[in-house]
């Protein structure tokens, strides 16, 4: 599944640079995760490092309405990284 950034976010900035998929972006209040690009670190680590690297406890959580398996995610990372290659 996709993580979503909560209400809880300060924009410290501290995720926008670590997302491997660039799918965290400047909102219009807060950062936003495209659940499009959002593999939470599958193919590159063992945890999302945007939840790793946030100050706030809570504040970066699984997005309800984009629940994927980690089947989904590879899919997608393969999709992301190896476009060009298929």
């Amino acid at each position: 599944m996709a993580l979503l950034i909560t209400q809880k976010c300060t924009n410290c900035d501290m995720c926008l640079p670590e997302c491997p998929n660039e799918a965290i972006s400047v909102g219009d209040d807060i950062y936003v995760i495209d659940p499009a690009l959002c593999t939470e670190c599958v193919g590159h680590y063992d945890t999302p490092t945007c939840q790793k690297v946030c100050p706030i406890n809570n504040c970066i959580k699984p997005d309800p309405e984009h629940q994927e398996s980690q089947e989904e995610l590879w899919e997608r990372f393969v999709l992301i990284h190896h476009a060009d290659k298929l």
